[in-house]
């Protein structure tokens, strides 16, 4: 599965050279001209990695970072930028960059970097909550008697896969699929539910957790 890259940066013409860069060396890319759209595009979706555009109109690109940071979110940044200097390469480092890319570089500089970030970051299995298990791209519950086979349709095993890559994960689905998949699981697992976040698609919670609903 191809790796999705989201790139705020509000220089069009270089945004446009970078999404067709990533594109060609078969990234996902979604783009954003600012912070603030940047911020709504992490509200709706989970990306791999962010290529981060340091001097901005609107927030910069530190205090986004920053911001990002503080709310939990620790999904892999580059952080580009003109500014040169041992000083600003530690302040977007400290600020919670994972590298420092400065301007201009040579794309396949920035598709190496994105592939070693990304590498270092992504979690051998995703993280299955209690009485769920994940193997050989099949899902199944603990019973008394063993393991059992969660039958699943593609569509609802797609589903339940964004749901938990990572837990917390805001996925779109048919409202069809959403609640089948519901109904499979709350009839095997008391600690599980699919809860609808309005708008923006459905969220798994284990209460055994304590998850509140957003």
């Amino acid at each position: 599965m191809n790796k999705t890259i989201l790139i705020i940066d509000d220089d069009d013409i270089l945004r446009g050279a970078l999404a067709r860069g990533l594109k060609n060396a078969d990234f996902d890319v979604i783009t954003a001209n600012s912070a603030e759209i940047g911020n709504e595009i992490l509200s709706r979706i989970t990306v791999d990695a962010i290529v981060l555009d340091r001097m901005m109109t609107g927030m910069d690109g530190l205090t986004f970072l920053q911001n990002l940071r503080n709310s939990g979110n620790q999904t892999p940044v580059i952080m580009l930028t003109a500014m040169t200097g041992s000083e600003n390469t530690i302040d977007g480092l400290m600020g919670g960059a994972d590298d420092y890319l400065g301007k201009p570089f040579q794309i396949r500089e920035l598709i190496l970097r994105l592939n070693n970030i990304i590498k270092k970051t992504t979690p051998t299995t995703p993280k299955i909550p209690n009485g769920l298990a994940l193997s050989d791209n099949e899902f199944f519950v603990q019973t008394a008697s063993g393991p059992q086979l969660l039958s699943l349709s593609g569509e609802e095993k797609k589903l339940l896969t964004q749901l938990i890559t990572p837990i917390g994960n805001i996925a779109p689905a048919a409202p069809m699929v959403a609640k089948r998949l519901r109904g499979k699981l709350n009839i095997v697992l008391s600690n599980l539910d699919i809860i609808t976040i309005r708008g923006r698609g459905y969220k798994l919670i284990d209460t055994a957790t304590n998850h509140r609903n957003e």
